[in-house]
């Protein structure tokens, strides 16, 4: 396959002109920006709080020199906490294009809005410039989530990407997993596949942290839809998205918008540290996907049973449907069938090595099903991480 090479050495499998607002007064101005602009490479993320948050801007930097982003337009209302000139510097820094507007200096919301769609043409020009050059699969790093989770989820499709992963980590890739808060119960057997005793022990403490923030929230993972779906307990659940990380040694714990070094298997953490400040963990799909790409992630393979249509912004999204009759209901949105499990058509590894090749394919540069209709979901709130240690990311293989 073929990759667009940066400036800081990584390689992207798209080439994305990102219009990023700092807060929500300027999300129209942005949002008119993108609509207004040609094609389907320019695309519109943000910020909408007010009030500076350190993991937010870690988040937008890491999305924003991504290495399918070619080049930043940031807009500005002018008078939020967002650090602008940081989020500028590192834009600038990792060698992507990058300019700013602030609508109170602009001259309102047209001005800005015409200003705007010139540094896209300018910022797309140099886009097309981008050097092609060859990319193998260890330079891939993909994330997997479950979605709309029911009791076929843990027999299909959850093992089959497991499958696709166990493959994907033997070509040396970056394969990335979460979420704690839906692992409860899972977390001896995750401990006891860590490269390290050390690495095992924060991970059982990532979950205990996930249970207590869910107990203090006096709300957990398991949704009313689960229970639909056919799922009884958290436990039961908690297995189904465990089969999402397949067998291989987990080399690493991770928080949102840290970048693994080298291949492996890793773990994000996505629930915040500390006391709850804002709200819960798990506050949309589309939220813990925007983590997963500021973490690096080409692609996020996307698992349900009940059914999700969302995709997203910078990074292709592939579904794997584990239910059947959910497949033929929302096939237009589904990618793999992973239902031919349920329905003893096709085994676990069979699907799985289905999900490895249209990887293969995406990376390449074949648009998922919600790439081809227009779906760029973005989710980006307030939560509050401290760094991790040495533990998390051992040099042990």
């Amino acid at each position: 396959m073929k990759g667009f090479l940066r400036a800081d050495g990584r390689k992207g499998i798209r080439n994305v002109v990102l219009v990023t607002y700092l807060v929500e007064c300027a999300h129209h101005v942005a949002r008119v920006i993108v609509n207004d602009s040609p094609g389907d490479n320019v695309q519109l993320i943000g910020f909408p709080g007010c009030y500076p948050n350190e993991y937010s801007l870690k988040i937008m930097e890491g999305l924003c020199t991504h290495p399918n982003v070619a080049g930043v337009l940031i807009v500005s209302l002018g008078c939020e906490g967002f650090n602008r000139e940081q989020l500028q510097k590192t834009i600038k820094e990792s060698g992507r294009a990058v300019d700013t507007l602030v609508i109170q200096k602009s001259g309102g919301t047209k001005k800005t809005i015409e200003a705007g769609l010139d540094r896209v043409k300018e910022l797309l020009i140099t886009a097309e410039a981008a050097e092609i050059v060859p990319m193998e699969m260890d330079e891939l790093v993909v994330g997997t989530i479950c979605g709309g989770s029911d009791g076929t989820s843990g027999i299909g499709a959850n093992p089959a990407v497991g499958h696709c992963f166990d493959k994907l980590i033997a070509q040396d890739a970056v394969c990335i997993f979460e979420e704690t808060g839906e692992l409860i119960g899972c977390e001896h057997i995750m401990a006891e596949r860590a490269i390290t005793p050390e690495l095992g022990e924060e991970i059982m403490k990532s979950v205990e942290k996930a249970e207590h923030y869910y107990t203090q929230m006096g709300y957990g993972s398991f949704a009313p839809g689960n229970a639909e779906g056919g799922l009884s307990t958290q436990e039961e659940k908690s297995m189904g998205a465990y089969a999402k990380s397949g067998s291989s040694p987990i080399h690493g714990l991770i928080k949102p918008g840290d970048i693994p070094s080298q291949g492996g298997l890793y773990l994000m953490d996505v629930v915040p540290d500390g006391n709850p400040m804002f709200g819960f963990p798990n506050i949309v799909d589309s939220a813990e996907i925007v983590e997963m790409i500021a973490s690096g992630c080409h692609i996020i393979l996307f698992t349900t049973g009940r059914g999700s249509v969302v995709g997203s912004a910078i990074s292709p999204v592939i579904k794997v449907c584990a239910n059947p009759e959910t497949y033929e209901n929302l096939s237009d949105d589904m990618d793999i069938n992973a239902g031919k499990v349920i329905n003893g058509e096709s085994t676990v590894a069979q699907v799985g090595d289905e999900i490895y090749q249209l990887v293969s394919q995406v990376a390449a540069g074949e648009p998922s099903k919600s790439e081809a209709l227009g779906h760029q979901e973005f989710v980006l709130t307030y939560k509050k991480f401290e760094a991790i240690g040495p533990s998390c990311l051992p040099t042990a293989r």
